[in-house]
This record gives structure tokens, sequence and C-alpha cells, in this order.
């Protein structure tokens, strides 16, 4: 006996931003933190091919309304958190969709973060400058 799920869910996170999606089945509505994302990410087309190339891929467009709840880090930040989270909810909806995804490189959390600064340096790299006498 399988039960329908109501939505499927995933969580994308790249440095410090960290997107919630939910996919409900439906027309293909988007919605990030209740606006538009052309509002919410202020038009930038490569974000918005960002955000929608997971459902793209799949051929999964107008199957689902993607509900996003998005804070922390900068614009393209949060949209490559948002496309991470759309690929994860997509792998729980149908786990077919893996190697297609895994390819793309949707699936891999990008580890690059900000650098902590060191103690005697002026950021995590860049050092007083050395006068010899």
């Amino acid at each position: 006996m399988t039960t329908e799920k109501r939505y499927y869910q995933g969580t994308g996170r790249r440095k410090t931003s960290v997107a919630r999606v939910r996919l409900f089945p439906g027309t293909g509505e988007y919605v990030v933190n209740d606006k538009a994302p052309e509002d919410y990410f202020n038009s930038r087309d490569v974000v918005q091919h960002a955000i929608r190339h997971p459902l793209e891929l799949t051929g999964t467009v107008g199957s689902f309304n993607v509900m996003v709840k998005v804070r922390g880090g900068g614009t393209v930040s949060q949209s490559i958190a948002v496309r991470h989270g759309v690929a994860r909810a997509l792998l729980d909806f149908n786990q077919e969709y893996r190697p297609m995804l895994k390819q793309a490189g949707m699936l891999t959390r990008d580890p690059r973060a900000k650098e902590r600064k060191k103690v005697g340096l002026k950021r995590a790299r860049k050092r007083p400058q050395y006068t010899k006498r």
C-alpha cells in the first residue's frame, strides 16, 4: 500500500544560504519567500535559469508548484541553494532522476565557504607589509 505524499521536500545549502524547498503537484508556479522569483531575485537571468534548471533537466517543468523559504547569504548563493534544494526534492519524488542530476552536479553541496580571519593578519591571508629596515 503506497500513500501519495502531499509534497516533496529538499534542503539546499551554499555558503551561509539555506533553502527549504517544497514541491507540490500543480501547474509550475514558483514562490520564493512569498514573492515571485523575478521580484525576489531582481530579474537576473543567470539566477532565474539556475533555480529552474533541475526541473528543465528532468522534464517536470509544468508538473510542480515550487514553494521556497530561503535565508542567509547573497542573491547568487541563495539561488544555488534553491537549485540544490529543488534537485533534492525531485529525488524525494523519484529516485530515477539521481543519475542525470548527479551528472549535472546539482546534488553535490558546494563546500567552499569564507575562510576565517587568522591572528596577526589583516584578513584570512593578507599579511602586514614586510619591512627590512
